[in-house]
């Protein structure tokens, strides 16, 4: 029998990677949970902590890390506007001194590491669906570039350590992700608009509503990171994962009110600066590479993501409830 792999999971009590680290432990992984708590919540780990499988170190990405680890998964980061905009300078130390951190540690220790990159990468595209050769049209000044500039960053170090040291690395670039453990006041549009139509509020769309997503469920999500982990060191490119059925956020109000049955009306205010019209990832090469595809449908993810919200805003429970 094989000696468990001991796996460090950056961000690791966040929305995704604590899907990541419930995985990484039920397939019987020594994980070490890395975050500093300023937006994830020790609720998404709880059932974890005092397992012996399962470590958490409560620190900051931005200082050095020095431990034995097999694999390194790097999704340190806040990842919704309304967070990441809060201290874009803070935003930007995380993502490029995170990166060179966990890559200084994975060439260290001879470990392979994976960057939860973004679909942001690609900024408001022009061309569609996205594939990962296009190098995207981002605005390097606008308010939404401590994140996007940051990420593109990440990924320059991640290529730079593999030309210059051989570190083993693999580059995710992750779209639109939804499900349980979303924070209900991150802004993002599947639980802005579930909170919403549950409280009785209005549904505020940005702009016409026109603009389109493509929503990836979580354990899709964990899975495909899973497989590219896993993958050969040939396939240090950047891949895309995420759902390519693509849906308008104004059809995804209208769903989410059909699922919760709600008499919440829709709104329009306008659009924020930067804000893509289109996101659609080509996913040939993961398809092809990996043999991923995403399986669970938005009707399906959808039904189960209300049903977690509504738990929580039923026992209002601290950091989910409306304000």
């Amino acid at each position: 029998m094989s000696k468990p792999k001991r796996v460090l999971v950056a961000g690791g009590a966040g929305f995704l990677g604590s899907h990541l680290c419930d995985a990484l432990a039920a397939a019987g992984n020594h994980v070490i949970c890395l975050d500093n708590f300023l937006t994830a919540t020790r609720d998404n780990i709880h059932h974890l902590i005092g397992t012996p499988h399962f470590e958490l170190l409560d620190r900051d990405v931005t200082l050095p890390v020095e431990i034995d680890v097999d694999e390194i998964y790097n999704f340190a980061c806040p990842a919704s506007p309304i967070h990441y905009q809060r201290d874009p300078v803070q935003t930007t130390r995380t993502s490029v001194m995170g990166a060179i951190n966990l890559l200084d540690l994975a060439t260290a220790r001879g470990a392979k590491i994976l960057q939860a990159s973004t679909s942001e990468v690609y900024g408001d595209p022009l061309v569609h669906p996205q594939t990962e050769d296009y190098w995207g049209n981002v605005n390097p000044t606008g308010v939404r570039a401590c994140y996007n500039e940051a990420k593109r960053c990440a990924e320059t170090l991640f290529f730079d350590y593999w030309r210059q040291h051989q570190t083993s690395i693999r580059i995710a670039r992750i779209f639109n992700t939804y499900g349980p453990r979303m924070r209900a006041d991150d802004g993002r549009v599947v639980s802005a608009f579930i909170v919403q139509a549950l409280t009785g509020k209005d549904i505020v769309i940005f702009g016409d509503g026109l603009q389109t997503r493509s929503f990836c469920h979580v354990d899709d999500l964990v899975s495909g990171c899973r497989i590219l982990m896993d993958a050969p060191d040939r396939l240090s490119v950047p891949v895309n994962l995420g759902n390519p059925q693509e849906c308008t956020v104004l059809d995804l109000a209208k769903k989410i009110l059909s699922l919760t049955n709600s008499a919440s009306r829709i709104v329009h205010v306008p659009l924020p600066e930067d804000d893509p019209k289109r996101r659609c990832p080509d996913i040939t090469r993961a398809k092809i590479e990996l043999g991923w595809t995403p399986r669970i449908s938005l009707d399906e993810g959808l039904k189960e993501t209300i049903a977690y919200f509504d738990r929580f805003l039923t026992a209002g429970v601290r950091g989910i409830a409306a304000s």
